[in-house]
């Protein structure tokens, strides 16, 4: 930025360090993965620290398009039970879900597709919304709710305990650590083992993590939206949280599913996202055309690139794309194998931010709840 300039909110520090013009927090020694240093298994990944630890699998599965009629048609159950079951036969351990997703029938078929493998999976899943006639009325993170939502969700998933239990967004009428402290209350109890947070501020997460200790954090991050650069990850290195990055392929867009001409119609909830309006689109196939280029120099798909960059930025980062195709899982999962020189990374992220992006969250948006 010219002139020094930092936009109202942006810590200059943070932001030097997540555009790669000051040290890393690692490379500071404040980071909590290199005071706890953990070897994950060949295909795996570790995200958190110490006790609080949890291995999976280099690259999750998102189950939320299998049936929330988000951004497609909810498919028929038995087909995604089949996906499912595929994943984990192609050593996904790895599945993300949540109660809004349906809402409740994502985690019905993912709870139908894992119990087979119950033992040999990590099961995430999200609370945090009332509902009233099958539908979402909004966040609630009270005690009473949470607790019965995660009923609702052993249930459904036909499981006596949640792997990885996540806030899906802060409620900003209860204290984080009131939801912090009621989900150490549930780990006690046996029927959760990990605490995550979605979409939280950085403020936020150290109130929590100060309470119950945060095995993983999930957000939206790509090569096009880049907005946790600014002090959220780094926040993460610091305390040792691992980080999630949800919508890692921008819903299709660095897969090469869309492009200028692509229109959505007036239902569609791609209508409500900024990035992928038409104008949006138009302007962003600058990115796109970039990925494309290094896609064909490194030997990969686009898809494969997005997702291979994003495993690149820290060892303790486990996209989840979300897929209801067994071949797109399949080139998912091609992205796993794929590495980056120093130099390849350096130039890239040089090329790329170059390029002016439209539609993405502004820089001091990381610094608040998300919406």
């Amino acid at each position: 930025m010219k002139n020094n300039q930092f936009p109202a909110g942006v810590d200059r520090r943070n932001f030097l360090k997540a555009t790669g013009l000051a040290l890393g927090a690692s490379a500071l020694g404040n980071s909590a993965f290199a005071n706890a240093p953990q070897q994950a298994k060949k295909g795996k990944r570790i995200l958190g620290t110490g006790k609080h630890a949890l291995e999976v699998s280099a690259l999750g599965l998102g189950c939320m398009s299998m049936t929330s009629n988000s951004y497609n048609p909810p498919r028929n159950k038995a087909d995604m039970v089949d996906v499912i079951r595929g994943a984990v036969e192609r050593g996904v351990t790895f599945f993300d879900t949540a109660e809004v997703y349906g809402p409740f029938t994502s985690e019905e078929y993912v709870g139908a597709g894992l119990k087979p493998f119950r033992d040999e999976v990590v099961i995430a899943t999200k609370f945090g919304f009332s509902f009233a006639n099958g539908k979402s009325t909004g966040k609630d993170a009270r005690p009473e709710s949470i607790r019965k939502a995660v009923e609702g969700s052993l249930k459904r998933l036909q499981t006596d305990r949640i792997d990885l239990l996540y806030l899906h967004r802060v409620d900003p009428k209860v204290p984080i650590e009131e939801v912090a402290g009621t989900v150490k209350d549930l780990i006690k109890e046996g029927k959760a083992l990990h605490f995550g947070l979605s979409e939280a501020s950085p403020a936020n997460i150290r109130k929590a993590h100060a309470v119950q200790p945060v095995t993983a954090l999930q957000n939206e991050y790509s090569v096009l939206e880049r907005v946790h650069e600014n002090t959220v990850i780094d926040t993460c290195e610091e305390l040792g949280i691992g980080f999630v990055p949800w919508c890692p392929v921008v819903r299709g867009f660095l897969a090469d599913r869309f492009n200028e001409y692509t229109r959505f119609s007036e239902d569609s909830r791609f209508t409500q996202v900024g990035y992928m309006l038409p104008e949006a689109m138009k302007h962003n196939m600058a990115l796109l055309n970039l990925v494309r280029e290094w896609s064909v120099r490194k030997g990969i798909t686009p898809a494969q690139f997005s997702l291979a960059w994003l495993m690149a930025q820290k060892p303790w980062m486990v996209p989840i794309p979300g897929t209801t195709l067994l071949h797109h899982l399949d080139e998912n999962l091609g992205a796993i194998g794929v590495t980056f020189t120093a130099n390849e990374l350096k130039e890239f992220r040089t090329e790329m931010e170059k390029i002016k992006v439209m539609g993405v969250r502004k820089p001091e948006e990381a610094l608040i709840d998300k919406v």
